[in-house]
């Protein structure tokens, strides 16, 4: 008998956030007998090592995501998977388009990562800025609009209309089985080889007006120096310049690093004092949930969407407006002196472990019977 089949499509191997959540799926979906075909425009990028064993592995040759539009259309005429999941705005209408032209009877999902109004708001393209708008023409001809948390499906709701959309919500398989192994590995930067000695503050994810990092950078130059803290951010972008800048204007040169993207940050998360999170928005932020699972305290912005429902209102770390220099530097010192229990930290990130969000996901594309198996923590 045929095995059910599962098409992720992706632009690229970008080592991106949703990526890296699309790549941990394909791994439970394999592991609970589902055959996955993991379709991109370009099979480029840091994240081509990490395509799992037994993934079938479609590249369609386009440099760009509406390039891609052909080539998908031809591969839903010729596979006809039962389920097409796409993952990032631009590659959702790309799928709906594709199957439409194909008029394959492949079931579409799309799965929205980040909070749409806040991209539209702060974006400087023409392209996305209109895409609220094609969202909301097109995503109700999906069979299911996949939320990542709770705020970005109250979002797509607003967007779209309520009730003109299938709108669900599946968190992001975050805490894979390797988790433990990769946190293990030696980390690859001086700082964190004797952190007793010399206490690191993380931070992580693209430098991009996203992730905020100035307030961050600003926030630690508030701190006392006779802590002897060190700030690393990790991730590369169009920000690097203007935060290298930053760093020197505030005499941090010696205090703060950005040794750029690294494959395996959890190296890193388990030997860091402190996790920040200095977003002014998120879909459902990975890095802050794969640093609980590493046992390490967290603090985080109280952004559109994700950080309130990871961190339970708070009771689980510090909330603090977006873009409030003191109040990060207050959150920062009082987490450094009253850090919450790593095991509690650990419980909730369990709660985005790879097996249940898997089943999640088997349930919700209609293939329920199959079993999540060897996917667990």
């Amino acid at each position: 008998m045929r095995r059910p089949t599962v098409a992720i499509f992706l632009p690229s191997l970008a080592g991106g956030g949703a990526e890296r959540m699309m790549l941990n799926l394909a791994l439970g979906l394999i592991g609970a007998g589902v055959a996955v075909d993991l379709v991109v425009g370009s099979a480029a990028g840091a994240y081509l090592d990490l395509v799992p064993a037994g993934c079938r592995l479609v590249d369609l040759g386009a440099n760009r995501v509406m390039a891609a539009l052909p080539g998908l259309t031809r591969y839903l005429r010729r596979r006809r998977p039962e389920v097409l999941l796409a993952a990032m705005d631009h590659a959702n209408l790309v799928a709906l388009w594709a199957r439409t032209l194909a008029r394959a009877p492949t079931r579409v999902y799309v799965s929205v990562r980040s909070n749409l109004s806040q991209e539209a708001a702060h974006t400087h393209l023409l392209a996305g800025r209109w895409l609220p708008r094609l969202a909301r023409a097109f995503y109700p001809r999906a069979q299911g609009v996949i939320a990542v948390s709770q705020g970005v499906a109250d979002d797509l709701d607003r967007l779209l209309g309520a009730g003109r959309a299938r709108v669900l919500v599946i968190a992001n398989p975050v805490v894979t089985p390797d988790l433990g192994d990769l946190a293990a590995a030696p980390p690859d930067h001086a700082w964190l080889l004797d952190t007793e000695a010399l206490p690191v503050i993380l931070a992580a994810g693209r430098l991009s007006a996203q992730k905020d990092f100035p307030t961050l950078i600003r926030a630690f130059a508030m701190l006392e120096p006779e802590r002897g803290l060190r700030l690393l951010i990790l991730g590369e972008g169009p920000e690097r310049a203007a935060l290298e800048d930053l760093v020197r204007s505030l005499g941090l040169i010696d205090r703060v690093a950005l040794p750029g993207f690294t494959a395996n940050p959890f190296a890193a998360m388990a030997r860091a004092r402190l996790f920040v999170l200095s977003s002014a928005w998120e879909g459902l932020p990975g890095v802050l949930i794969q640093a609980m699972a590493c046992g390490t305290p967290v603090v985080s912005t109280d952004c559109p969407s994700g950080p309130r429902e990871v961190l339970a209102d708070g009771r689980y770390g510090p909330l603090v407006p977006v873009g409030d220099v003191p109040a990060l530097a207050a959150a920062i010192r009082q987490t450094l002196d009253h850090p919450p229990a790593a095991a509690a930290l650990q419980a909730r990130a369990a709660d985005y472990a790879l097996a249940p969000v898997t089943q999640h996901y088997l349930e919700v594309l209609g293939l329920g019977r199959a079993k999540v198996a060897a996917v667990g923590p």
